[in-house]
């Protein structure tokens, strides 16, 4: 097992997982989330139950927020609708 000091990130080879068990990913969760090494690079990231939870809560939240904006900005009327080729004629593009 190695840890990625330029990034923080506890890093395990996939290997190593697969010769020694998840009792490797056991220990290293303790510190955080793990990225697992395939082939030399990063593969996956396993992460403690309770962890993904505060991601998903968080994620539906901005998701949420950025919802809210998005309807206050069209109810204030600072959207306008456009297709593709508007956008391409008022930027003076070519299609």
């Amino acid at each position: 097992m190695r840890t990625m000091t330029d990034t923080a990130q506890k890093t395990i080879p996939a290997t190593e997982i697969k010769r020694r068990g998840l009792s490797v990913i056991d220990k290293a969760l303790k510190n955080g989330p793990v990225h697992v090494l395939k082939n030399n690079e990063p593969a996956y990231v396993i992460m403690a139950e309770d962890q993904y939870r505060e991601l998903a809560k968080r994620y539906r939240k901005s998701y949420l927020n950025r919802i809210r904006r998005s309807l206050k900005d069209l109810k204030q009327g600072r959207v306008r609708p456009h297709t593709a080729q508007t956008l391409i004629d008022e930027l003076h593009l070519e299609a």
